[in-house]
């Protein structure tokens, strides 16, 4: 059955984006983005989930965030089991992120969207929403580099929810969506090599059909940093052989160049933040919430 999510998105037009500092393996200040090409590319990315039949809301780019073009960072969108719109604002890892969420905030309010943090007043534990996947009975979230594990205890028994944590380890993958992307409720786009050795076990025995992309694979083409509306998967680049996977299952790949944000380590899933993931549809309800990891 196909994602019943992933039609609604929230995005960050590129006014004002740079590399502007390092706090990840792809960025480099003397590699700048081309302006008018990445608004370009922005424009086309937005175009092609419009014409998809996919609904897209985009806030303006703060001058000093050259970062907030990476929208799916910026909070965890979800619709309560009463239909209450609400999103988990990010606490980010670095000093260098964290205004954002001062224009995302009251943005988010103004719309309707009840705001929180997890832990106390946003700074009781790191979270960033590009770690946070709803897949099978859980929010699968990926901890280590910016996400801290703390903040898994806080999303389930905020949220009510089970979340199933996942310890990243490479540097390069330093959030989950560049190493797992939800196709269907049976299959996954994931890279192990993400992930510590109980970690990697544990994603593939949590999708019953994964593709499993090679550390090279999730590096070189950022593949795994894809959307999916309906039977499309929106690609940044895709391997013969991940072509041939996806087409076998019945899936229609499309590729839309965003090239000029992979100088800022992102691509499509980082410029592009769903919030249509619901509560007791897309995401069981659980009394008190539920933490499940790895063994140690």
């Amino acid at each position: 059955m196909e994602l019943s999510w992933g039609r609604r998105y929230v995005m960050v037009e590129p006014t004002h984006f740079r590399v502007e500092y390092v706090i990840n393996p792809f960025m480099d200040p003397a590699d700048q983005p081309d302006p008018q090409l990445a608004l370009a590319q922005w424009r086309d990315l937005v175009a092609t989930i419009e014409r998809l039949g996919g609904t897209v809301e985009a806030l303006p780019q703060r001058p000093d965030a050259p970062d907030m073009v990476y929208a799916m960072n910026l909070g965890l969108g979800l619709v309560r089991a009463d239909g209450a719109e609400h999103v988990v604002l990010s606490h980010m890892r670095y000093a260098e992120r964290r205004m954002e969420t001062g224009s995302a905030h009251p943005w988010f309010a103004e719309r309707g969207f009840a705001t929180s943090y997890v832990g106390r007043d946003g700074v009781g534990a790191h979270l960033e929403a590009g770690d946070a996947f709803a897949f099978g009975d859980a929010l699968v979230v990926g901890y280590g580099p910016r996400t801290e594990e703390l903040a898994l205890k806080h999303l389930a028994s905020d949220l009510g929810i089970r979340v199933r944590g996942l310890r990243i380890t490479h540097p390069g993958m330093y959030h989950l969506d560049l190493a797992f992307c939800p196709l269907d409720d049976r299959r996954a786009i994931v890279c192990p090599a993400a992930l510590d050795e109980a970690s990697a076990a544990a994603v593939l025995a949590l999708v019953p059909e994964p593709l499993v992309l090679t550390e090279e694979e999730a590096l070189t083409t950022f593949c795994a940093n894809s959307i999916v509306i309906g039977r499309t998967v929106v690609m940044p680049a895709c391997p013969d052989r991940v072509r041939a996977q996806l087409e076998e299952w019945g899936f229609t790949v499309v590729i839309v160049d965003v090239s000029e944000f992979h100088k800022g380590g992102g691509s499509i899933r980082c410029l592009t933040n769903p919030v249509d993931v619901r509560i007791g549809r897309d995401l069981p309800s659980v009394p008190g919430g539920e933490v499940v990891l790895p063994p140690v």
